[in-house]
């Protein structure tokens, strides 16, 4: 099974954009694209059609974020709610550790940048967010299966 390629979904309808170029880049990303397709509860959705700018600290430059998707939903509650969602592994989502050798190898120095500017993307997103009244969230492995 392929980790990337183009989703079709089955209620083109719910689908804010070109639902003929709907690109995944995981099967985490699949997943969530055929759980919003097929939930009664989901309104609307959109896949990295949103672009936040942010500064990365790693060249102090302003740069686009292009979070994984725009979520418009019905709560439990009966309330619409609209959720910006960012699919990642786990581990990237806390700070790195330390090897225990004490080196600073090259895997480790690639983790810390990655780490950082995620964090910097997640603030500009939570921000982005705060404006809109919409909420920021981040589904890893663990969320979604």
């Amino acid at each position: 099974m392929a980790y990337k390629g183009k989703f079709k979904p089955t209620k083109p309808d719910k689908y804010h954009g070109d639902p003929t170029k709907i690109v995944y880049r995981s099967l985490w990303e699949r997943k969530c694209m055929t759980t919003f397709d097929t939930n009664p509860n989901i309104i609307s959705w959109a896949s990295e059609e949103i672009c936040i700018p942010y500064v990365s600290p790693v060249d102090n430059k302003v740069h686009k974020y292009y979070p994984d998707f725009l979520v418009e939903l019905k709560s439990k509650s009966g309330k619409i709610e609209t959720l910006l969602i960012e699919v990642k592994p786990s581990k990237q989502t806390v700070e790195p550790k330390k090897p225990k050798s004490g080196r600073m190898t090259r895997s480790y120095l690639t983790e810390v940048k990655s780490y950082a500017i995620n964090t910097a993307k997640w603030k500009a997103a939570e921000q982005a967010c705060s404006k809109m009244g919409w909420r920021f969230k981040i589904l890893t492995e663990k969320e979604i299966f």
